[in-house]
């Protein structure tokens, strides 16, 4: 495949690993449809060339990027909390939070991972009308908001 991008994740597993995803470059099908190629290397499952079709090479190559990002979010390594992006400085990077609210109690929990299990919070810290917890290795995994409808920014009320 001819690349006309990629980029180098990190897989936060020991031993750490790299994450390599591949966008080739769009080829015309024999049908008219338009095709982009792409590679996720890295991710369990993902070690094999696929591809995406559109009615353009612009819209392949869009197509090909929303499901680069969908498999990316959608592993089990990044519900996990194990993928990052390996270029962006610590102070840079983006984290994805998972936002839930319960409206009756006034009581948001904003997590670090898609889903935390028993024991990931291994110690508390209450501030305020704030919990937060941390686990073994002094990470923040998440917290727990009170008075959420005041505090909580409109666009993660859901």
């Amino acid at each position: 495949m001819y690349e006309i991008a990629h980029r180098v994740l990190a897989l936060r597993t020991d031993p750490p690993r790299d994450v390599v995803v591949t966008i080739g470059v769009p080829y015309e099908e024999p049908t008219g449809e338009w095709s982009c190629p792409y590679r996720i290397d890295g991710l369990d499952g993902w070690e094999h060339e696929r591809k995406v079709s559109g009615v353009d090479s612009l819209e392949a190559v869009e197509l090909a990027t929303v499901m680069v990002r969908a498999a990316l979010a959608g592993s089990h390594e990044a519900k996990a909390g194990l993928l990052e992006w390996d270029e962006a400085p610590a102070s840079r990077r983006t984290q994805t939070v998972y936002v839930s609210w319960d409206k009756d109690r006034d009581i948001a929990y904003i997590a670090m991972k898609h889903e935390l299990v028993p024991g990931d919070a291994v110690r508390q810290v209450v501030a305020e009308d704030v919990v937060l917890d941390f686990g073994d290795s002094g990470r923040l995994v998440g917290l727990e908001l009170m008075n959420a409808a005041a505090r909580l920014p409109s666009e993660m009320r859901i």
